[in-house]
């Protein structure tokens, strides 16, 4: 009998194997990830640093900004000092200033010495990582707000992202912390949303990350929101319990307005958060794209090995019929697939017979975890709208399996006789599909 330990490794590998295909579209790729100085005040952090080594090895790009906003407010707190606001942005005198310039300091400090760890019992043992961090960020006065001076508090005025990109293409981590210089020599206390924005914007990120310690990311109905468009999400953000999501969504729609591909907004919380999301199906966290993630398209060359992927467990349960990589390139003009962020969730092909003014619709196949998302039925409308416009009046298909499926859909059951008469010549008797037909309204 197999036991625990069996079960155990069989779940590690079927992840694994699903992790897959995001390392590898992950290499090469820069990711800006944001963390307040909460993330220094517990015992969670070594895990994250852990977790960011690990994608550093991963052959991911990462430029890390970190916050400090409780370590200053504790060094104004010891010596009986209130912190003045004004909205979200601290007043800085020059007495405050040098708390802020003394608190980035010791936590520049302390991550990059976590940063550094490789010793034999560590998750990292062995890596040689090397941070790099500097005047990249550009800053100028706020100016006055509301009536009020914010003195020494700034604002981005410009990102050094060539020196980054090179810090980045040498293998460093590079590490943003929130104070500025102006071209003058002043230093201005920056924000850490506002850096890691300018920055993700200005590197053309792919991915900016920000690590919530307030709050989680669920609406105010409980509800997790695990997607946002970004019209979706300037729609819901006047709804959102005050929280970390509250505040930086606003910058990751943002980002994704400016060109960064995706932003995530994730519960610092949970343990392995960054990793979850990334490697993961379905992510735990909230994910904002400037356009909706799903993409039913035309299949290029490139895809067959996702398309393989995707039909290769349904042909070994006898469910499709066996196509090789070989007959899949050749015919690879005759497919749709459905993208998911990079990763190929579904496909479905169209073989026409434009003199019988029909066609085929084979290899309908979508991902397990996906088969009650409608990616089906976006196949089905995108074989349909092709087939009209080929001219076609009807589709039929061929399945032992699924036959409800398609008469939930408008098809009806018909027998081999009502092939075309070049298909007839192929059919399979004992395979003995049934046959399906649907006519196509005009």
């Amino acid at each position: 009998m197999p036991n625990s330990g069996d079960a155990d490794s069989a779940s590690f590998v079927q992840w694994f194997r699903a992790a897959a295909p995001y390392i590898h579209a992950f290499r090469g790729r820069t990711f800006v990830i944001a963390f307040g100085g909460e993330a220094l005040t517990d015992g969670g952090f070594a895990s994250l640093i852990h977790d960011l080594n690990l994608l550093n090895s991963l052959g991911v790009r990462l430029v890390l900004v970190h916050g400090v906003r409780p370590q200053v407010e504790e060094r104004l707190y010891e010596l009986g000092l209130d912190a003045q606001y004004v909205g979200a942005r601290r007043v800085t005198d020059a007495d405050t200033l040098e708390h802020v310039k003394d608190a980035v300091g010791s936590v520049r400090v302390d991550i990059e010495s976590l940063l550094s760890v490789g010793l034999p019992n560590t998750p990292m043992a062995g890596a040689e990582i090397r941070v790099a961090s500097g005047n990249f960020v550009t800053a100028r006065p706020v100016g006055v707000v509301d009536g009020v001076d914010l003195l020494f508090t700034g604002e981005v005025r410009k990102i050094a992202e060539r020196a980054i990109a090179e810090r980045l293409a040498a293998g460093d981590i590079v590490l943003l912390s929130p104070l500025g210089y102006s071209p003058t020599g002043e230093v201005f206390n920056l924000t850490l949303e506002e850096v890691a924005t300018a920055a993700a914007i200005a590197l053309k990120a792919d991915k900016l990350i920000f690590l919530l310690d307030r709050g989680d990311c669920r609406d105010a109905k409980g509800e997790l929101i695990s997607q946002l468009t970004v019209a979706a999400a300037q729609r819901v953000l006047k709804s959102l319990p005050e929280g970390d999501l509250r505040l930086y969504l606003p910058y990751a729609v943002q980002a994704c307005k400016q060109g960064v591909r995706r932003a995530h907004l994730l519960p610092r919380a949970l343990d392995g958060a960054v990793l979850m999301e990334l490697f993961t199906h379905r992510g735990i966290g909230t994910m904002v794209a400037r356009e909706a993630l799903e993409n039913v398209r035309p299949a290029r060359i490139d895809d067959v090995g996702g398309i393989l992927s995707v039909i290769e467990p349904l042909e070994q349960e006898g469910v499709l019929v066996r196509r090789s990589r070989e007959r899949l390139e050749q015919e690879i003009e005759r497919f749709f697939v459905d993208e998911l962020d990079g990763r190929i969730v579904g496909c479905v092909a169209l073989y026409p017979y434009v003199e019988q003014h029909t066609g085929e619709m084979a290899c309908l196949a979508v991902v397990p975890e996906f088969r009650r998302a409608g990616r089906g039925d976006a196949l089905l409308g995108a074989v349909e709208v092709a087939a009209r416009e080929l001219g076609l009046a009807s589709l039929f298909v061929l399945t032992t399996r699924t036959a409800h499926w398609f008469i939930e859909r408008g098809f009806t059951l018909g027998g081999p006789d009502d092939l075309p008469a070049p298909r007839q010549e192929l059919y399979n008797w004992q395979r003995r599909s049934k046959v399906l037909v649907k006519r196509l309204e005009d």
